[in-house]
């Protein structure tokens, strides 16, 4: 990542931040509106949602983990995925109950707090986790690359269904892709550094 990607990162935070202290503005208001109108009842998107179930994200994150350990022995891979989709998990789970935005009202909803978005979250927290662990792992830069379009269109996906479901307004949505790469970004520096640290340390007791 480059610094451009930093700033991005800041950039989403402070964006997320905004919606939070806007949502119940009449403009937020009106493009939650606009999204419902356009988007709800697409039954080819909402099948997407199970994609971003917790269970599925937590069995799939288990399976990323055990490839490490079996194919790189980094630890501190498995540390950044642990922080990327364990700890945000419990981010977006504090949040929701810090803010208490109400879903919105259709029959058969679900009784926990909308903003952000979990499945917005978790569903770019994951999918972009595995893109990176992949990046680690694989050479070819071809396959690479797909990797990271695949993830980047199905957790666009996944948090669409939550509008398309009705079980989300669409800033909620838009709100959790934005903390998921603020998160996303903060772990990679994180796993960076550790790295960075850790070779300066190698090459240090290797001088001596």
């Amino acid at each position: 990542m480059n610094k451009l990607q930093y700033v991005l990162a800041v950039c989403t935070f402070v964006v997320f931040c905004i919606l939070w202290t806007t949502y119940e503005t009449p403009f937020i208001q009106a493009f939650d509106r606009g999204a419902s109108d356009s988007l709800y009842g697409n039954k080819f998107i909402t099948m997407f949602h199970y994609l971003g179930e917790t269970k599925f994200i937590f069995a799939v994150t288990i399976m990323v983990i055990i490839i490490i350990w079996i194919r790189k022995q980094d630890y501190k891979l498995i540390v950044f995925v642990i922080l990327s989709v364990g700890v945000g998990y419990g981010l977006y789970q504090f949040l929701k109950r810090v803010i208490e935005r109400p879903r919105p009202e259709i029959v058969d909803q679900f009784s926990t707090f909308s903003f952000p978005s979990g499945h917005a979250v978790h569903g770019l927290l994951y999918l972009l986790t595995i893109a990176y662990v992949f990046n680690r792992i694989v050479t070819s830069k071809r396959a690479s690359l797909i990797v990271w379009i695949t993830a980047i269109i199905l957790a666009l996906l996944i948090g669409v269904s939550r509008i398309t479901e009705g079980r989300h307004f669409a800033s909620d949505v838009l709100a959790g892709w934005l903390l998921g790469y603020s998160w996303f970004t903060l772990c990679v520096c994180w796993y960076k550094s550790r790295n960075h640290n850790f070779s300066r340390l190698r090459n240090k007791n290797s001088e001596t």
